[in-house]
């Protein structure tokens, strides 16, 4: 049996795994707090904790969010699974969401927070993580293939 979608699966599994990695490391690494300036108030490696989803929204709403993510996970394995073939950006950024949604999920469910430590200080933006990172390039491939595609038209003949 040859595997549908190859490049959606790949994705998903190096997404997943490099967000773990990198989450790993600082937790091993950093105290909770404490901050790295890479680029003095432009970037800086910030160990924090959140309990909500991307920007803090819904912060505290571990239980909802650990099954919204359990559930985006499933949909996105039945699309790849039981789906049609995909084009390349449809695979590389569904298994970019994947991946992302992977990583925060097993977090919520193991640890009832996810690790952030991406903190871009120039433009004040929320610390964040490689799973947050891939899921918005995810969205971004996605937009890519959506304009690929020509347009349908809805009208019946008559």
């Amino acid at each position: 049996m040859r595997l549908k979608n190859r490049l959606f699966w790949l994705t998903a599994f190096i997404a997943f795994f490099i967000d773990q990695l990198t989450k790993y490391w600082i937790v091993q690494t950093f105290k909770l707090g404490q901050t790295l300036p890479l680029l003095p108030e432009i970037f800086h490696l910030t160990y924090v904790t959140n309990t909500g989803a991307a920007f803090s929204l819904l912060s505290g709403k571990v239980e909802w969010l650990r099954w919204l993510s359990f559930g985006v996970s499933l949909v996105l394995i039945g699309l790849a699974l039981l789906g049609p073939a995909l084009s390349f950006w449809d695979q590389l950024g569904y298994g970019l969401i994947l991946g992302g949604a992977m990583g925060n999920g097993i977090d919520r469910f193991a640890l009832g927070y996810v690790v952030d430590f991406l903190d871009f200080r120039l433009i004040n933006f929320a610390v964040f993580n490689m799973a947050d990172s891939f899921i918005s390039i995810g969205i971004v491939c996605l937009l890519i293939a959506s304009l690929q595609k020509p347009p349908t038209s809805h009208h019946r003949s008559r």
